[in-house]
């Protein structure tokens, strides 16, 4: 097996030395190039020198791990070390992404080692995909609590919570209200439906609901489901055919 070009990304010193005097037995796999004692350093050194493998720390200074590997442009192998939640270990686990618990004993580096030739016998293009996930799925989601609507030389902030659903016709996207108000956004629905809190759902291509604003849900044509909002017009809003597993899902039904 070819040795990887590996990084060593640890703001502790003894955490470093530990790791390299472990990977000075496994010397035929693994050739270390640098090592980085911050988030920071070690994005510029993977940028610069672009490693097949980086052994990378969570919580560090200036930029923690998830959020170094968010900014790269180029994602090498990775191998967390780490003394995170279980929640995380079992979320790398599930995603076939490897990590070591601190302090890193021999015998486990030993699997860490087996896996990554395994790895590397397979060609695995699914491991940046999978980490990618990880990030997506640690990191605290940033939701949107207000949209802020132009009206003449000011912006107006519409809570989310007081919005029912939003329709896009044409060319605009409007938000429409709990009152009954309807303003006009900049935002497309697909960016919308991003950044909105999990209780804004998408019912068809031109619509996105507040679920926590439904009055009731009624049986339509061909399997579709009818949502009545508890906005002042009482709006009703059909699902088409490839949206309405979603509102199942939602309501379990």
């Amino acid at each position: 097996m070819p040795r990887f070009n590996t990084i060593i990304i640890d703001d502790e010193p003894l955490a470093r030395n530990r790791l390299k005097r472990l990977l000075g037995s496994h010397e035929q796999f693994f050739s270390i190039e640098a090592e980085a004692a911050n988030g920071e350093e070690g994005r510029q050194l993977i940028e610069e020198l672009r490693p097949d493998l980086i052994f990378l720390d969570i919580e560090m200074p200036l930029l923690n791990g998830f959020e170094m590997l968010s900014k790269l442009s180029f994602i090498p192998l990775v191998v967390f070390t780490t003394a995170f939640d279980q929640y995380a270990i079992k979320a790398f686990e599930e995603n076939s992404i490897d990590y070591l618990l601190k302090p890193i004993e021999p015998e486990r580096l030993e699997l860490t080692v087996a896996k990554l030739q395994k790895v590397n016998e397979q060609k695995d293009t699914a491991h940046t995909e999978n980490l990618l996930t990880i990030i997506e799925k640690l990191q605290p989601k940033k939701e949107l609590k207000a949209l802020p609507v132009k009206i003449g030389d000011k912006f107006l902030l519409i809570k989310t919570s007081e919005i029912s659903h939003i329709e896009a016709d044409e060319k605009y996207v409007s938000l429409k209200t709990l009152s009954g108000n309807s303003y006009l956004t900049d935002y497309t629905l697909s960016t919308l439906e991003n950044k909105l809190p999990e209780c804004f759902l998408r019912v068809h291509r031109g619509c996105i609901i507040n679920t926590e604003n439904m009055k009731e849900v009624r049986k339509g044509f061909n399997g579709a489901l009818i949502a009545v909002m508890n906005d002042s017009n009482g709006t009703k809003i059909s699902t088409s055919r490839s949206y309405t597993d979603n509102l199942k899902r939602i309501l379990d039904i």
